[in-house]
């Protein structure tokens, strides 16, 4: 099977990353999941100013603070312009926003983001009832985007969303996700994330669905995002940091969910995915201690109890 010759050429020939690049994206995807509908109110703008400036003090580099949504769709991000007008930035750190049309790109730029991410999905189902639309016709509304921020010399991230698994189509072809990885990267996005949007992969999978996309998009400008529904987000990571990827998107405390998956608990944790990379000697310049504390911060104003194994056992036992 080619997949099965291409992951065995990768783990021959790649040794795991000595440096990964944490993108911190609680802020954003973490608490637009994590506050219910109608509830909004319940996280104030101040709490999401200081966790923003609280990750900042961690050593995380890059840090996704807002999304520039319509209110009426994710109320949860109402405020991201006001945000981004208030947290202290940090030289060194990027802190960019979701950008899913050119009215968003625009008042993003306004508020002064200097980096914006868009997202395409690799089910057509999942486009449909997400954002109404075919996965081709998503795409092509992020022209506009790249050509002006090209112009503006604003870096564009991109995301691929469903790549292990859909809540409307279930498994899902790694060709497909290939293939709008590829056409993410061609239309000028310096980077392609890939989520687990659901929680659904294993490491096996995981690795196929990687390895595939790697003949598309060299892997040096590939990100994983996984999400820890079924409790196999880290062991997915593994398993892909054996390929060499050397992105990984995480949410503190383990913020999260997916609300398109029932049970589905969030992000992967930041905490714990420093506590890997630290037994396995990968550098990430996080400090853990400080980390776990932010997260204790953020779950006490939302009133609930990290989903960290390891944020949990450190500040159990200090």
């Amino acid at each position: 099977m080619t997949i099965d010759t291409t992951i065995k050429d990768l783990l021959a020939n790649q040794a795991m990353p000595k440096q990964v690049k944490i993108v911190e994206v609680g802020p954003r995807d973490g608490l637009q999941n994590e506050v219910p509908l109608g509830l909004e109110d319940k996280l104030g703008l101040k709490d999401k100013v200081a966790l923003i400036n609280s990750l900042s003090q961690t050593g995380l580099t890059v840090i996704e603070s807002g999304s520039f949504v319509s209110p009426k769709w994710v109320p949860q991000m109402a405020g991201s312009a006001e945000i981004y007008g208030l947290i202290n930035q940090i030289n060194g750190i990027s802190y960019p926003a979701l950008t899913p049309n050119m009215k968003g790109y625009e008042l993003a730029k306004q508020a002064g983001v200097k980096e914006v991410a868009i997202f395409g999905a690799a089910s057509e189902s999942f486009s449909q009832k997400n954002i109404n639309c075919s996965i081709a016709e998503s795409l092509q509304r992020f022209e506009p985007i790249m050509q002006q921020a090209k112009l503006d010399g604003i870096k564009v991230r991109g995301y691929v969303s469903c790549v292990l698994g859909c809540p409307y189509e279930g498994d899902i072809d790694v060709s497909k996700v290939a293939e709008v990885a590829k056409t993410l990267y061609r239309m000028g996005c310096y980077e392609i994330s890939l989520g687990d949007t659901i929680g659904v992969g294993t490491p096996a999978k995981a690795q196929a669905m990687l390895a595939e996309v790697a003949k598309q998009v060299p892997m040096e400008h590939l990100a994983i995002h996984f999400h820890d529904t079924y409790g196999q987000a880290l062991a997915n990571i593994y398993a892909c940091l054996q390929l060499g990827v050397s992105v990984i998107d995480s949410a503190v405390a383990g913020l999260g969910g997916c609300p398109y998956a029932k049970g589905a608990s969030g992000n992967v944790a930041t905490e714990d995915v420093v506590y890997m990379l630290n037994g396995l000697n990968i550098e990430h310049g996080v400090d853990l201690t400080k980390l776990a504390q932010t997260g204790a911060e953020i779950c006490k104003a939302l009133g609930k109890v990290s989903n960290s194994k390891v944020a949990n056992a450190l500040l159990a036992s200090s």
